[in-house]
């Protein structure tokens, strides 16, 4: 009987001594740091601190948001890139960094290659918003306005290549008219002076715009699913506001450099969706328009993939330029 329990015992104190082993094997050692290519209170920082906040305290360990804000997001997504594989620096993958921007300049790392993909966290309309001092308040008035003063209505976008810049052109292209763009080094900044007057009009993502919207501050025209989003239930697609097909999504997710072990992106994956499934979280994914999140490691790899593909036709097709 003593030696029963003695080996229970051993057993027992093997296995908590296993325990923070394994953790060791597929967590990082120490704070994790999320790169978002954007200013503070646009929506890829909004999310990241979302998640952020929930994987640090599953992992009992800080998780810091940090910004690398401009170009699009590819000095974050570069940064990101060169970093060790150890799991301790993740980038808040974004469509302007890994899909976009790379289909229209060159960029000093490869969006298909120097990646490991963790989680796609969702997937969300922009807004076509304007500040409540603007006379164009819905799409046609807005398509009336623009071919009235060509070339003098203002649009900003979180910079130049952005998802949001790429749904100005759309516009442009199927509306048959010409604005101005006016890029910003993330929607932060560029809300600030849309809602002060500096600016009129912008496709910005619905993370960002919603206090806005809500606070009464910015009006929303239209957004850019084919389908209503629960949260806008109210607001028109731009398909249903006269451009059929009009669909220019932006989405978020996790990725580490590609040196990151496989296990290691498989851990996180499986806490990511499990934070991702909190009521708290879910209340907050819904309200920013975030849906189609979760899945595998390369469920999210196919979907990057998949969108490098569209957009580099959609620059080619509409001649859009990149920054000189």
């Amino acid at each position: 009987m003593k030696r029963r329990t003695f080996v229970t015992a051993t057993a027992a104190g093997a296995a908590t001594l296993a325990a923070p082993m394994l953790r060791a094997q597929t967590l990082p050692n120490g704070p994790i740091r999320i790169i978002v290519g954007f200013a503070p209170g646009g929506g890829t920082d909004i999310l990241a601190r979302v998640i952020g906040q929930k994987l640090g305290e599953m992992w009992k360990t800080q998780v810091i948001v940090e910004n690398k804000a401009g170009a699009s997001g590819t000095i974050a997504a570069d940064y990101v890139a060169k970093q060790p594989g150890d799991g301790n620096t993740l980038l808040m993958a974004h469509i302007n960094s890994q899909a976009i921007t790379p289909g229209l300049q060159k960029v000093n790392y490869d969006p298909a290659k120097d990646f490991q993909p963790i989680v796609l966290v969702g997937v969300t309309p922009n807004l076509l918003i304007c500040n409540e001092s603007q006379p164009a308040k819905t799409v046609a008035a807005l398509v009336e306005l623009c071919r009235a003063n060509p070339g003098k209505i203002s649009f900003g976008s979180a910079g130049t290549g952005s998802a949001q810049h790429l749904a100005l052109e759309m516009f442009m292209l199927a509306a048959k008219v010409k604005a101005i763009h006016v890029p910003y080094k993330g929607s932060g900044p560029m809300l600030t002076d849309l809602i002060g007057g500096t600016i009129q009009y912008s496709f910005d993502t619905m993370t960002a715009a919603t206090p806005h919207v809500k606070s009464g501050k910015a009006i929303a025209l239209a957004q850019t699913r084919l389908q209503r989003v629960p949260a806008y239930a109210n607001v028109p697609t731009m398909a249903e506001s006269g451009f059929p097909g009009f669909e220019a999504t932006t989405w978020y997710g996790l990725a580490g450099p590609a040196k990151m072990p496989a296990a290691m992106a498989k851990r996180m994956n499986e806490d990511a969706n499990k934070v991702m499934q909190m009521p708290d979280v879910v209340e907050k994914l819904n309200a920013s328009g975030a849906q189609d999140g979760g899945g595998s490691p390369e469920k999210f790899g196919d979907f990057m993939h998949a969108e490098q593909i569209k957009w580099a036709k959609i620059i080619k097709d509409g001649g859009v330029k990149g920054e000189s």
